[in-house]
């Protein structure tokens, strides 16, 4: 008898009795192999980092730059979500399951929000060539309605490869007050905004940790660090040191900064010599013809992004000084890019807060500039700026993330590896095009691991090659000849350096689409539609686009967007009843998971058990200081807090109970564009409050039941106050009383005005 149940292909002897049996352990996987930090920032544009031409703040980047590659033809999904899907499989996002951002789930394969199955991730391949496996920050790869505590967890990161995570699920973050996950289960930020903390810190604090803790007890084993910062997605969040550095700086507007930058792109060969400045975009008004008003909110929002950018190059400053300090940043492939290209989610004039954009509720730019400019990057603000600062930051291509036109597609890709990039080649620039499905090649070259085999059915095959090749050969030819875009409608393709694409307008016909052409080895910026004179390379490249098409499981073309967040619930998830019970104490849960209560009509009925401690506290809170709602008990009143953007409207009604089983309730009565708030102590119903106007979406901050979060949705309250009596069950019943075509009308009408 040689074999066991446990482990067929045991390599020792198993005898009747241990001295008639031979020991064996395995080998270890692999031999020493390198350490691989990877580095995502977000909405990140080809300019915006100091070694790519702008002159905002990022020493640290611009030193690992210096020492390592910059790559001026690196090419990503133009949106988050694929791009990182991208990233961590080697595949090609749709194929993978990841269209468009993880909160949709459209009821087609390549739209389910999460990595299907058959895509092992780089994560899962580095583990099990014996990597510790470590990620923090933005995650976005989970189906948004799976990221509360019920789970199912299959698409969190624990279970997608990484033995430890630290960050948050959704799309974006309060970088002062953060909804975090640690591991499976979420927790509360561990220090508040007034005690100094911010969320690209901590995340530096808790890889350094994990890494630390590694190398005390096993410093055999190699790690990889996947750092996805929230940075430099809006809220353009820092501290108020940082935010008064930049005081002043873009007063004289972002056509002045585009050129500027654009001067320093030519002298620093990071493009080519013959390269054109792209012209505005269609939308972005003249600075000249802003009032002052809105120069001056635009030149804050601007400063807002470069304290973030400065502050987020100073993290990875600590983290880069961490690793050196334990002699482990020689031997380390650290990669430090962006998902997509600069967002245009600010609009023409940018935003105080951009849900505002959001909910089609403009805001008063001049009341912003004489009384709020102050709070714009602090807590009390989730700003993004304008289109004109986007495209500088872009600079020098046109457009902006969701296109795929160079500004949405093509992005700064630095690779620093002293043990096996520098010398000669340090600080040089590398042409060849490659895409983020690249980056999961290359990893697995450098650390010699392997995936799983394709097999019908079974694991997909790789899409990616690895860049080896090009770290020690400027001439060496691109890791591959062709790879498709497409990004709700927009599409591309690239082939042997020609670029075809589209600009998509939602709701009309693919076919009307026109298909620019453009030689992207003369033409960096996309200036000179070749489609006219080259009709037969044009036809090449469509037709190569749907071969793609069929081939990675793109299709069907889908070119929806905002309204995919009012689709009606599926089956099997929390929102496919008709209504919602809960059963406090219970945890954080996900805005994906709420109650929906955005854009109809809705009753809250609390049971709740009242003793002899006087009543306070919070019944439900949703959402934070900038948008959301507060069903609370303070001051001897029962409240609802109906916070738009800031601005309150209420409901109260004196309460005074004896001790026993009370029911509070509160609902909303939509009237056309607004509505009537009421709450109600034991069914008698007073208040009568009007709000204005309805909220479509409430914001990407979930909800808490019994308790607040830490940052309150009202003034009134401190941290989370907890509910001091006890919630037998709380029950939120929406009512449709405004149509979904009426809401997603509307969302349509907000992107036409792009």
């Amino acid at each position: 008898m040689n074999t066991s149940p446990a482990e067929p292909d045991f390599g020792g002897r198993i005898g009747r009795t241990i001295a008639e049996s031979e020991p064996w352990w395995p080998e270890p996987a692999g031999g020493r192999a390198p350490n691989v930090v990877m580095i995502v920032l977000d909405d990140t544009g080809f300019a915006h980092l100091g070694c790519y031409g702008s002159t905002l703040a990022t020493p640290n980047i611009d030193r690992l730059a210096g020492a390592g590659l910059r790559y001026s033809n690196f090419h990503t999904t133009a949106l988050c979500s694929p791009t990182r899907a991208c990233l961590l499989t080697g595949r090609n996002h749709h194929t993978v399951g990841m269209r468009g951002v993880s909160n949709w789930n459209t009821g087609f394969p390549h739209q389910r929000g999460g990595i299907t199955s058959r895509a092992t991730t780089v994560a899962e391949a580095l583990r099990a060539r014996g990597y510790a496996t470590y990620a923090a920050g933005k995650w976005h790869l989970a189906p948004m309605e799976e990221c509360s505590s019920a789970g199912p967890h299959h698409n969190w990161p624990l279970q997608k490869g990484f033995d430890r995570y630290y960050g948050f699920l959704q799309g974006e973050a309060d970088h002062f007050s953060p909804e975090l996950t640690h591991d499976n289960h979420h927790i509360d930020p561990p220090a508040t905004p007034d005690e100094g903390y911010h969320l690209s810190e901590d995340l530096v604090d808790r890889s350094t940790g994990w890494i630390r803790d590694l190398i005390s007890v096993r410093p055999d084993r190699p790690f990889f660090l996947y750092l996805a910062f929230g940075a430099m997605h809006a809220p353009h969040h820092a501290p108020a040191e940082h935010r008064e550095r930049w005081r002043g700086r873009f007063d004289e507007g972002y056509e002045v900064w585009r050129e500027r930058w654009f001067d320093r792109q030519l002298a620093m060969g990071i493009i080519p010599p013959d390269t054109e400045l792209a012209p505005r975009n269609p939308g972005v008004p003249a600075w000249d013809e802003l009032t002052e008003n809105q120069q001056r909110f635009s030149a804050r929002l601007q400063e807002a992004f470069a304290a973030m950018l400065e502050h987020t190059d100073e993290q990875i400053g600590r983290l880069t000084a961490f690793l050196e300090s334990h002699d482990l940043l020689d031997d380390t492939l650290l990669l430090v890019l962006s998902d997509n290209g600069a967002s245009r989610e600010g609009g023409a004039f940018g935003v105080m807060d951009e849900w505002s954009w959001f909910n089609g509720m403009p805001e008063d730019i001049d009341d912003i500039a004489e009384n709020r400019l102050d709070d714009i990057g602090g807590p009390h603000s989730h700003s993004n700026y304008p289109w004109g600062w986007a495209q500088a930051g872009n600079s020098p291509l046109p457009w902006y993330k969701s296109q795929t036109y160079g500004g949405g597609v093509r992005d700064p890709l630095v690779v620093h590896w002293p043990g096996r990039v520098g010398g000669e080649h340090a600080g040089a620039v590398r042409t060849q095009f490659c895409h983020a499905v690249d980056i999961a090649a290359t990893i697995l070259d450098a650390a010699d691991a392997q995936l799983p085999e394709p097999a019908p059915g079974g694991e997909l095959p790789l899409h990616g090659r690895s860049l080896f090749e090009t770290f020690d050969d400027a001439a060496a030819p691109p890791p591959r000849s062709v790879q498709y875009f497409e990004q709700m409608g927009h599409r591309g393709i690239w082939h042997d350096g020609w670029k075809a694409t589209t600009f998509h307008f939602e709701g009309t016909s693919f076919d009307d689409d026109h298909w620019a052409l453009y030689h992207l080895d003369e033409d960096f910026s996309e200036q000179h539609d070749l489609s006219s004179t080259h009709p037969e390379k044009l036809r090449e490249l469509v037709d190569l686009w749907w071969q793609q098409a069929e081939e990675m499981g793109v299709l069907p073309l889908d070119d929806r967007t905002i309204e995919l967040f009012f689709q009606p619930p599926r089956p099997g998830t929390p929102h496919s009843g008709d209504g919602y019970t809960y059963h406090p104490p219970m945890s954080h849960l996900p805005a994906d998971v709420s109650p929906r209560l955005g854009g109809q009509d809705w009753e809250i009925h609390a049971e709740v058990e009242v003793g002899d401690t006087p009543l306070s506290g919070v019944l439900y809170s949703r959402g934070s200081h900038n948008i959301g709602q507060s069903f609370f008990v303070a001051d001897g009143r029962l409240t609802f807090d109906y916070n738009a953007l800031g601005h309150h409207t209420r409901a109260s009604a004196p309460i005074d109970l004896d001790p026993g089983v009370h029911r509070l309730s509160a609902r909303f009565e939509s009237d056309g564009e607004g509505g009537i708030l009421s709450v109600a102590v034991n069914g008698t119903w007073t208040g009568g409050a009007h709000v204005p106007k309805v909220i479509r979406l409430l914001g990407s901050t979930g909800s808490d039941i019994g308790r607040g979060p830490l940052t309150a949705v009202v003034d009134d309250l401190d941290g989370p106050s907890p509910f001091t009596g006890r919630i037998q069950q709380i029950r939120f019943e929406p009512v449709a009383a405004l149509s979904r075509e009426d809401t997603e009308a509307g969302a349509r009408a907000e992107l036409a005005t792009e």
